[in-house]
């Protein structure tokens, strides 16, 4: 890693809101965590420690340089300041790792402060500067009907708008496509007129969209410019900045998106790198992207809408990473929390990205590269409930950390799935008690009776093994739609748990879906934070080059490739990364001559030329034969867009790798009645401590196994070894029970 001229490197990030180069900016003293503190206190004692904010827990994560963890710890999340619950967790963090903050020399984080931002409407007051004509692109869209059939449209982007249409004014300008020619030059009275008007309506944040700024961006850029100059308070962003692509739509709406999250994300990230900063952190602090890299906290302010859904990302990493540790390299990540349950898709131990016109956030569409991640609000805090029309539902409200479920003791008086594993007798409440001191299990009883199993004439046991059956199912069919429908079959894979919840969910999951292996890491409850330690450095840059793959334009591929790679390995190099140190991936998104949607697939190695379009050609076939189950050898391909993706690889977590393993069953802690879903009646369970296993030692269910931040669930008919690296490997009997009641579990030659 290339030396940085000085061990005290300097931060600038922008104080008020983005304006470019010139901002103003505060200070914060940071040295990057390229530059190594242990000649000073010991190569020993240095930790990279990673911190995920979800909406219930704040996890986090320490490891050595070696990749082996440290210590973990879990609290619950300050929703107000999420920082707060960051800073108090990594000070008891590492007073369990016996380290102090001058000790960290890489600190990663995944947040959902530009989520929430978007999902509470709580972003700021924005405005749009666009091309006269095109003021209601925003409002349009793409003349999209959600519900066909029904005379009820509630669609976001108009009842609920980003930039009020008052606040979006246009100016006179206009580029031609193809070639980016200027039809009409930028009238800049018109534009002086309308930041003056946007300053007067006490606009906080200004979006610059002009129509195919994508081909010539100089109409855009000299709006932003004086945007910047006449009003320095405004956080100002230009569609070339952040979305260059074709698609007018989309692009002003990622825009609008930007500006919308830019100044309450630059506020918080300016606030938790001062803290880490005056707590004496010698480390850069680093924030996960929803593509699955990471960036430094000056990229997460000129562009926070690459952080949008990146807290999900980090369980898949992990994944992925455990997979590949044991010779797994096809992964299903379900990661259940006390909000959500997160499932990725990873095939030959690679994420999948979403199509841009996928990607869409909170009923909002975004175009910006985001990992193909499905969320759904099934988690320990889901809440159980009837609706007016007397269905039993699961979520996905949720009680959160604060008052949480019924059974902490903290004022919630509605059943969530925690409290029915309560019930169930999975949870036990002296084991509980140490991370919940208020647990009151009679508490989780009650409101289990009273709002679910009194007014549905059940008992309470088949009450509460309804939750979660309604919370399983929901899991499945969100999984079956990540995998089967998208050309996986989720019995080539093996199914990897993580989060605090994960454990109990993975087994009937897995069945339901004839998936015949279940992976529990060492650290299950933890995952996404442990995610972020073995994430990349990345930057991706993307351009739109329309074009024939038969008559491209070789020269014009190849500059736009150089001008991109040469962008992206500077921002690393800007990061103290040398260029020995720096990987890149090259793509192209291309489709069928008549289609309306692009697949992106692998650039070929080698110059570009007739043979490289010829491989091309030959990958995007195989890629629509995968994912559709037809190919158009005979169709003309055009290429849209390309992109290139410059990373510095992570660094791994490692297992400590057992030389010897331990012979026969083991010992339980204990034995008490649990109820399983299907099984009628109570049976006698075993319960072991997670920390008291040995590599090679093997379970029966049904059990349970409790460790401090997750419990898992062994169900009748299924086993559990431990295997060399620490890990819990739970597999199907050969009885063909299915969790799903009625409902047999795959068979040989079966589909789904």
């Amino acid at each position: 890693m290339a030396e940085p001229s000085s061990m005290d490197g300097l931060m600038r990030l922008p104080e008020g809101p983005c304006n470019g180069t010139s901002a103003p900016a505060v200070t914060v003293s940071v040295r990057k965590f390229a530059v190594f503190i242990g000649a000073r206190r010991g190569a020993g004692n240095l930790a990279r420690i990673g911190i995920d904010i979800g909406g219930t827990f704040t996890d986090l994560i320490a490891a050595g340089r070696d990749g082996q963890v440290l210590a973990t710890h879990k609290l619950a999340s300050t929703p107000d300041d999420p920082s707060r619950a960051a800073m108090q967790g990594a000070e008891e963090l590492l007073r369990k790792a016996g380290l102090d903050f001058s000790d960290i020399e890489f600190c990663c984080h995944g947040t959902t402060v530009a989520t929430n931002a978007l999902l509470e409407r709580k972003g700021a007051r924005t405005g749009l500067i666009t091309t006269r004509g095109f003021r209601d692109v925003l409002h349009i869209g793409r003349k999209d009907r959600p519900y066909n059939f029904s005379h009820y449209q509630e669609i976001a982007r108009q009842s609920r708008p980003l930039t009020p249409r008052r606040w979006r004014i246009t100016v006179r300008e206009r580029v031609r496509a193809p070639d980016g020619e200027v039809e009409v030059p930028l009238n800049e009275d018109d534009v002086l007129e309308a930041v003056a008007l946007l300053r007067e309506q006490g606009v906080e944040s200004i979006a610059v969209c002009c129509l195919f700024s994508f081909l010539n961006p100089e109409h855009e850029r000299r709006i932003a410019d004086i945007a910047r100059r006449e009003f320095p308070e405004a956080y100002v962003t230009a569609s070339h900045e952040i979305a260059p692509l074709v698609r007018e739509y989309e692009r002003f709406s990622t825009t609008a998106m930007n500006a919308y999250v830019g100044p309450v994300t630059g506020r918080y990230v300016r606030r938790f790198a001062a803290a880490l900063d005056e707590a004496g952190v010698p480390a850069q602090l680093r924030l996960m992207t929803s593509s699955g890299g990471m960036v430094a906290p000056a990229e997460a302010w000129r562009r926070p809408v690459n952080l949008l859904l990146s807290g999900p990302v980090g369980a898949l990493i992990a994944g992925i990473e455990a997979g590949a540790e044991i010779g797994r390299r096809n992964v299903i990540t379900l990661d259940v929390g006390g909000t959500s349950a997160d499932i990725g898709v990873a095939p030959n131990g690679e994420m999948r990205m979403r199509s841009l016109l996928d990607t869409r956030v909170g009923d909002y569409d975004v175009m910006t590269p985001m990992v193909d991640i499905a969320t759904l609000g099934a988690g320990g805090g889901s809440i159980a409930w009837l609706d007016p029309e007397g269905m039993f539902r699961v979520g996905p409200q949720s009680a959160g950390a604060d008052p949480g479920p019924a059974c902490y003791g903290k004022g919630g008086d509605r059943p969530t799935v925690t409290d029915a594993l309560l019930v169930s007798g999975w949870y036990r409440a002296d084991h509980l008690a140490d991370a919940v001191p208020s647990l009151a299990p009679d508490r989780a009883r009650d409101a289990i009776r009273r709002r679910v199993a009194e007014p549905l004439g059940l008992t309470l046991e088949d009450a509460a093994g309804g939750i979660f059956d309604i919370a399983v199912n929901n899991m499945v069919e969100a999984m079956r739609l990540a995998s089967v429908s998208k050309g996986f079959d989720p019995r080539e894979f093996t199914l990897v748990a993580y989060g605090g919840a994960g454990g109990a969910f993975a087994a009937p999951v897995a069945e339901a879906l004839a998936i015949g292996e279940v992976l529990i890491p060492p650290h299950p409850g933890v995952g996404a934070a442990g995610g972020l330690l073995c994430a990349q450095v990345r930057y991706e840059f993307k351009a739109t080059l329309w074009g024939d793959l038969e008559d491209l334009d070789y020269g014009a591929v190849s500059g736009r490739f150089d001008e991109m790679t040469q962008e992206a390995t500077q921002r690393l190099a800007g990061d103290g990364f040398g260029a020995d140190e720096v990987r890149l991936k090259l793509w192209a998104e291309c489709r069928y001559a008549g289609q309306g949607n692009e697949l992106a697939v692998d650039a070929p190695p080698g110059d570009i030329d007739a043979g490289w379009a010829e491989a091309l050609r030959e990958r995007f076939d195989a890629e629509h034969q995968r994912a559709y189950l037809r190919a158009y050898p005979d169709m003309p391909v055009r290429v849209i867009n390309l992109g290139v993706s410059a990373y510095v690889p992570g660094t791994p977590l490692v297992s400590a790798r057992a030389e010897e393993e331990a012979a026969g069953d083991a010992e339980p802690l204990l034995t008490a009645p649990c109820r399983f879903p299907g099984a009628g009646k109570a049976l006698t369970t075993s319960f072991y401590r997670r920390s008291a296993l040995r590599p090679g030692h093997r379970i029966e269910g049904p059990a349970i196994v409790e460790q401090p931040d997750t419990t898992t669930a062994i169900p009748p008919g299924w086993q559990a070894s431990v295997d060399r690296y620490s890990n819990l490997r739970l597999t199907p009997g050969s009885t063909g029970v299915s969790w799903e009641r009625g409902r047999p579990a795959l068979g040989e030659g079966e589909t789904l």
